[in-house]
């Protein structure tokens, strides 16, 4: 019977391993936007190590899959159980963190293929955790499966193909794509809140200075305000969270004013997204100006989406030749939409007909006719 429950428990880690560090691999680039957040000033208030946080993350998703690999063929059991529980304990203390403290809506364990809650995510890592330790109380069980050759053999390729993948998205896109901005989706619908869907239950709390310190007040306790205090602010707590559309932060601000309703009803729209002008590749940018002309050429529209103030998007316009407008987006919203930077998005009546890294410019595909969607 401990024969049994160890070798299920060494197919169900291995495998989960493998599952979640492949879904991360084919976006590492989204799991470091993760890593970033837990490094970020709110979370763990270390921003030194947000630089480093896409290298951090491509070496934790490919050590997730092998580690999987090596306990599935049963490589090196004793080394490869401590790095599977060292990994586990790290994950189950963010996660433990992100869930109780509230600051990480998403650890990201499964990419935008599966989103879970902190609480649920941690409850995944004390799962594992849980079967982690019954193979680390009993690792002379877990035998290799094949010859020592073989078995080094099935790691080295492994690591190989691991890091392969990691180039390749890097240098193009996710080679599956679990977004809602993914190819085929309105973008429009995306935002739509569907009938009877259930709203949020926001409370009131109005901020007021008494006797020098700021003190919280409800509604219900505002016939209760101390004389002589001072109003402060007020804000929102939401007591419970209603329903959230798959796209709910979307926009297209220039001057003051959205237009997103209008540029989303046009035929044929490209949009080149760059989240940060100081952050995009130049040799990327400098491919735009000639994409502008032949989609100009054809009867598109052409416009770009940034979070970037307006100096830098004149200095951008000018040094890379982009007589285009340009449209203000939440940063987090564009890193959504596309994890290049820049990337080229094709848009025909808000659905989203094809999206490209600047690497493969020379793939875009233009028609000369309208889409007929």
């Amino acid at each position: 019977m401990k024969n049994i429950i160890t070798q299920f428990s060494r197919i169900f880690v291995g495998v989960l391993f493998i599952i979640s560090g492949l879904i991360k691999l084919n976006d590492p680039v989204g799991f470091s936007y993760k890593l970033a957040e837990y490094f970020s000033e709110p979370v763990f208030n270390m921003p030194f190590l947000e630089p480093l946080a896409l290298g951090l993350a491509i070496f934790l998703v490919i050590l997730e899959v092998v580690l999987g690999v090596m306990l599935l063929v049963g490589y090196k059991a004793t080394q490869t159980i401590w790095a599977l529980l060292v990994l586990i304990v790290f994950f189950t203390f963010l996660t433990f963190y992100s869930a109780y403290f509230n600051v990480v809506k998403d650890c990201g364990c499964f990419g935008d293929a599966l989103k879970l809650t902190p609480w649920e995510s941690f409850t995944k890592d004390v799962v594992l955790l849980f079967f982690i330790l019954i193979l680390f109380f009993n690792k002379k069980l877990i035998k290799p499966l094949f010859s020592t050759s073989a078995t080094n053999l099935a790691v080295y390729v492994s690591v190989t193909l691991s890091a392969f993948m990691a180039y390749w998205v890097l240098n193009h896109n996710p080679i599956k794509d679990f977004r809602p901005y993914k190819v085929g989706n309105n973008i429009e619908k995306g935002m739509e809140i569907p009938e009877g869907a259930p709203k949020s239950v926001v409370e009131m709390i109005f901020i007021y200075k008494v006797n020098g310190v700021d003190k919280e007040f409800t509604e219900k306790d505002l016939m209760n305000i101390p004389e002589g205090a001072t109003f402060v602010d007020r804000k929102d707590k939401i007591i419970s969270e209603g329903y959230i559309p798959p796209i709910h932060d979307f926009t297209m601000t220039k001057d003051d004013s959205d237009y997103k309703d209008e540029l989303l009803k046009e035929p044929k729209l490209v949009i080149f997204v760059t989240y940060d002008l100081t952050k995009s590749d130049p040799k990327g940018m400098q491919k735009l100006s000639k994409v502008t002309a032949d989609a100009q050429a054809k009867g598109y529209k052409v416009i770009a989406m940034t979070a970037s103030n307006a100096d830098e998007i004149a200095k951008a316009k000018k040094e890379y030749g982009l007589n285009i407008d340009f449209y203000f987006c939440d940063a987090t919203t564009l890193k959504t939409i596309e994890r290049a930077n820049p990337s080229i998005v094709v848009v025909h009546k808000g659905t989203i007909v094809q999206k490209l890294h600047y690497n493969d410019v020379e793939d875009l595909k233009l028609s000369d006719v309208a889409y007929n969607l």
